[in-house]
């Protein structure tokens, strides 16, 4: 007595190209967070961690990118050094700095549907730089608006002591890191043309 069995795709090729890029840039996001160094006029340290939060979203577009930041948080949640400075667990996610933590995945999910026009992926030869900046000017706001009220919970600050104690000080920061996410978008539709 014979029997066939046949191979079954219990996850589609594209499901798990997709899993693996999101858990690609989850990894680079939590590498980016060794890049931390202080800053004397606040507690929040300035990390690589926001160019990661962009490049996911427009790399990975809103649905991915999102998907990579929740992965993230689920990887520092249950101990992976992913979080600033190689910490971990659920009291960062609860800590000042948590709010920051939450708004990455809504902050890549924004910036991957402005650039990409929706949840489907568009061609990003053809996105110009001002949507580009857009994208992440709306990403950075998220972020800071989650880390401003984070600070305001955790810390009892008023809403002027948390914007200037967590966002004021990182604005320049944030251009050079959304110039650096530009150059390197560009470099890699330069490189695949």
């Amino acid at each position: 007595m014979s029997t066939t069995t046949e191979s079954v795709d219990l996850v589609g090729d594209e499901a798990a190209a997709n899993f693996a890029r999101a858990a690609l840039f989850a990894a680079l996001v939590g590498a980016f967070g060794f890049v931390s160094f202080p800053i004397p006029v606040t507690s929040v340290p300035v990390t690589l961690q926001v160019l990661g939060v962009f490049l996911a979203g427009i790399m990975l577009g809103p649905v991915w990118g999102g998907a990579s930041l929740v992965l993230y948080l689920a990887a520092g949640a249950v101990g992976a050094p992913v979080f600033s400075g190689g910490s971990a667990g659920v009291g960062v996610l609860l800590g000042a700095t948590g709010g920051y933590l939450w708004s990455y995945p809504i902050a890549a999910a924004l910036v991957g549907g402005v650039v990409h026009r929706g949840a489907e992926l568009r061609d990003l030869g053809d996105v110009g730089i001002p949507t580009f900046v857009g994208a992440m000017t709306l990403g950075t706001l998220v972020i800071y608006a989650l880390g401003i009220v984070g600070l305001m919970v955790v810390l009892d600050y008023g809403v002027a002591k948390a914007f200037l104690q967590g966002a004021a000080p990182f604005i320049p920061a944030e251009a050079i890191k959304m110039a650096a996410a530009i150059g390197i978008v560009r470099s890699d539709s330069v490189t695949a043309a």
